[in-house]
């Protein structure tokens, strides 16, 4: 290796070190000449570098795999492999192919720089060379092999940060769901004990009419045809009546009673108040004028107290089978709402069918002072992912209740064109404040009182209507609050089509 004289002059000259707080940096020197070894050993470590020789390259393959260096000065001509072919192999092996190679040859024709860069190397200097320009290009290529690593690093970290953040996220969205789903569990049990007490009931009150049913059969023999064929008509009339009367409110209740009461006294009966209330409970609540006249007698009074231990056996086993339909659908929301697709693929989803599911969990909170306006039209499934569109509109519904304090007007619309399908839910309440309409939708961002909620519930929703390629809209003012979801309305395609399993 030759070495310019006023480069080996400038070599003698002191030069700054590398910073006593960062280890020096590591340079694994290979050529087949020990004078050109010791020379650039020499230099190298007298600015601060770590140095290591290798006299041949099968030696430099071995000592790097062992010890990576950050920078490798690497001959050509050498005997057994040459530069190119050690290089070459530097770059196929993971543990060396990021490390740097600049090439030291006394070749400087243009076809051997081309084959160095080629096999890999990042830099060529040609012999003889300048001690300063070696080591500007040796400290450019450290400098920029430090950065390399420094933002490998960082984007490790970076990428360690982001998976970490994803789970969190997760965690977050699974944990405001379970703490929803305790709320609704709370209004479940509620709701479920309802009908089971009515069932109960019902079926206490068909048990002891049915122990009566076998003398109330005999009686009727001892009626004559025209009064058992008053009976059954009566049967049949309070039969029908039934739905309709199960509408009334108690009020509308009383005011029957009181004109049945005053056509009942008109008939000089001192028992006017007990039949007005048996005839509003079996539902004969419009009775006419004849049907009055007929009930007169005293065995007519015998044949009202028959027909109302039968209208109420009727009754109970319709309250029966309308309370175990209630508790029925109640359960099956419930299912839905927590079943998840193991598929993670989109399904033929029936938007209504879910915003009716959010609706039955909270029913209990519905009944109270909230009149609900459903505007929903006809429309086709679409391709969504049903168990998020549910928590997404249980959400959206849970704020618009808790924004009217639970009393007022909550209306639900569903509109389509020929690329969306829009759902408004739209609430009677204060309103959000401009001010904050900016924020609604940031995570832990909440307009509610400490220990109210947690400010994920709006995220939430946010997420899933991106995570189904749509959009959200508010608009706000007091006495209205809209939340629009635009969602994408695709032509399911059958063969990809995922069909979910059923949640029971």
């Amino acid at each position: 290796m030759n070495v310019s004289p006023q480069s080996e002059s400038q070599s003698n000259s002191q030069s700054e070190s590398q910073p006593n707080s960062q280890p020096p940096m590591q340079i694994l020197v290979v050529d087949d000449t020990p004078d050109s070894l010791r020379l650039l050993v020499s230099i190298l470590s007298e600015r601060g570098y770590k140095v290591r020789a290798a006299p041949s390259g099968r030696l430099a393959l071995s000592a790097a795999q062992v010890l990576p260096p950050d920078l490798i000065l690497l001959d050509i001509n050498m005997p057994e492999m040459d530069g190119y072919e050690v290089c070459r192999q530097f770059k196929a092996s993971p543990q060396t192919s990021q490390i740097p190679v600049i090439f030291l040859s006394a070749w400087s024709e243009l076809f051997d720089k081309v084959r160095a860069f080629s096999a890999g190397g990042v830099d060529y200097i040609t012999k003889p060379f300048q001690v300063e320009e070696i080591l500007a290009r040796i400290q450019t290529h450290l400098t920029l092999r430090s950065l390399q690593k420094t933002l490998h690093q960082k984007n490790e970290t970076l990428s360690q940060t982001l998976t970490q953040l994803q789970q969190t996220q997760t965690q977050l969205i699974q944990a405001e769901k379970m703490a929803a789903l305790g709320q609704l569990v709370a209004n479940v049990a509620h709701e479920i004990n309802t009908p089971l007490g009515a069932v109960r009931s019902s079926a206490e009150i068909v048990s002891q009419f049915l122990t009566q049913l076998e003398p109330l059969i005999l009686s009727l023999h001892g009626l004559t045809p025209d009064q058992q064929q008053l009976f059954f008509t009566l049967l049949q009339r309070s039969i029908e009546a039934m739905p309709q009367l199960a509408q009334f409110s108690s009020r509308e209740k009383r005011q029957f009673k009181r004109q049945l009461m005053q056509a009942l006294a008109a008939r000089n009966l001192t028992d006017a108040d007990v039949m007005a209330d048996t005839l509003v409970d079996i539902g004969l609540y419009d009775a006419s004028e004849a049907i009055l006249d007929q009930l007169t007698s005293a065995e007519s009074r015998r044949l009202l107290e028959m027909l109302y231990q039968l209208a109420s056996l009727h009754k109970s086993t319709r309250t029966i089978i309308s309370a175990t339909d209630r508790a029925s659908q109640i359960v099956l929301a419930l299912k839905r709402y927590v079943y998840q697709e193991a598929s993670g693929s989109k399904t033929e989803t029936d938007v209504i069918e879910g915003i009716e599911t959010a609706l039955t969990l909270h029913f209990n909170q519905l009944r109270g002072g909230i009149s609900v306006q459903r505007q929903y039209g006809e429309f086709p499934p679409i391709l969504a992912y049903p168990d998020e569109l549910i928590q997404l509109w249980s959400n959206l519904i849970s704020n618009a209740l808790q924004g009217m304090d639970y009393r007022g007007c909550l209306t639900i619309r569903v509109e389509s064109t020929a690329a969306q399908l829009q759902v408004q839910i739209q609430d009677s309440g204060k309103g959000i404040p401009t001010a904050l309409q900016t924020r609604i939708f940031e995570p832990f961002f909440t307009t509610k009182a400490k220990g109210e909620g947690s400010g994920l519930g709006l995220s939430i929703v946010k997420k899933i209507v991106e995570r189904h390629a749509g959009s959200i809209q508010l608009t706000s003012q007091p006495g209205q609050t809209v939340f629009s979801v635009l969602l994408p309305i695709a032509a399911p395609s059958s063969p990809n089509l995922v069909v979910p399993a059923d949640p029971s």
